[in-house]
């Protein structure tokens, strides 16, 4: 095994053994939680060897990065959108990802799902809820969700899967800990209206390098890791330049 491949293996296998200890420790099953690698800012080649060690979730936080990376990496890889999306790049985002992570307003939601529907389809999405109530994030207020999430579940096109949110950033990741657990509170207390409206209502997405293990503990079943994975980021070329 080559050198990258063999780090890149050691690091996705630790992480995903940090995992399954978190989960243990909660009496939860490793099983239910998916790790989605983030590869923004990594080129193709720097990826594929994560691919190639097991990684087949991968998150990105733009819709034009990772348009530029998915024709030159396996196609078995699924795709997430976790970062902001404009309105702009709605059509784009459905082509490319299985779940976008961030709607993070009533009237992006109704856009996607208007798109969704003249398809005749329905675009799975989680709502993102601003926890850390920083003016700089996006996201509902924990106030806004249950409004937010109860109009939406009536809008067609839309397959409500969740909420997501992205803890401040603490020293002692065990200060994240109240509010991965107010978002999983906000998620039961929706559970029943969001499903009985016909949407999986399944995942909490909550977690990153610093705080992932809390996140499981607090029942996370989607974690957002990239810095773990991949390393610590620099500026990278374009996967397009990359390729040249």
């Amino acid at each position: 095994m080559a050198p990258a491949a063999q780090d890149a293996a050691g690091r996705l296998a630790a992480v995903r053994q940090r995992i399954a200890d978190a989960a243990r420790r909660a009496g939860r099953s490793p099983s239910e939680v998916t790790l989605v690698a983030i590869s923004k800012t990594f080129t193709p080649e720097q990826i594929l060897p994560v691919v190639q060690a097991g990684a087949n979730v991968l998150g990105e936080n733009r819709v034009q990065e990772a348009e530029e990376k998915v024709g030159h990496l396996p196609s078995s890889i699924t795709w997430h959108l976790v970062g902001h999306l404009q309105r702009n790049k709605i059509n784009k985002a459905r082509e490319l990802f299985a779940l976008i992570h961030s709607v993070d307003s009533v009237a992006l939601g109704e856009a996607i799902g208007k798109r969704a529907e003249r398809d005749g389809k329905r675009m799975p999405v989680l709502l993102q809820v601003n926890v850390a109530e920083k003016e700089t994030q996006f996201g509902f207020g924990e106030g806004e969700i249950a409004e937010a999430a109860a109009h939406l579940a009536r809008a067609p096109g839309l397959q409500l899967e969740g909420l997501m949110c992205i803890a401040p950033e603490v020293e002692d990741a065990e200060q994240t800990r109240p509010y991965f657990r107010r978002l999983a509170a906000l998620h039961r207390d929706l559970a029943a209206r969001v499903r009985d409206a016909g949407h999986p209502w399944q995942h909490l997405s909550m977690g990153m390098t610093n705080d992932f293990p809390v996140a499981v503990e607090e029942g996370a079943t989607l974690v957002r890791v990239g810095r773990a994975i991949f390393g610590e980021r620099a500026a990278a070329p374009t996967a397009a330049t990359a390729q040249g």
